[in-house]
């Protein structure tokens, strides 16, 4: 079910595609114990490092756009992420809150 806030990162990565941007789309596929964004939640990322929408907070946004980035550059069109409290790297990037999350990461093409 899409809700506005939705339809507006979805309507901003459309424009950007519009604007021959490369732009990936992160979505939480899947939450473990406490997590600041529910499954579901939609963030955009171009290859300018301009985002929109929200997949967590803190630090791990930024190693979000980060990993957005370098899929920018990969062959591969999707790849999944996940930061678990039990990850040292989670800690890193400041997901102390207890939880889990994993993000799925899958490249935009224009339909035109």
């Amino acid at each position: 079910m899409k809700n506005a806030f939705d339809e507006k990162i979805l309507d901003e990565a459309d424009q950007w595609l519009e604007q021959n941007k490369k732009v990936i789309l992160a979505t939480v596929v899947q939450t473990w114990g406490s997590s600041p964004r529910p499954t579901g939640s939609l963030m955009i990322v171009n290859d300018s490092g301009d985002f929109s929408g929200s997949v967590s907070g803190g630090c791990v946004e930024g190693e979000v756009v980060r990993q957005c980035l370098d899929l920018i550059q990969e062959e591969k069109k999707f790849k999944k992420i996940e930061f678990k409290v039990s990850n040292e790297s989670a800690w890193n990037v400041g997901l102390a809150c207890g939880g889990e999350i994993a993000i799925f990461l899958e490249k935009l093409e224009d339909a035109a």
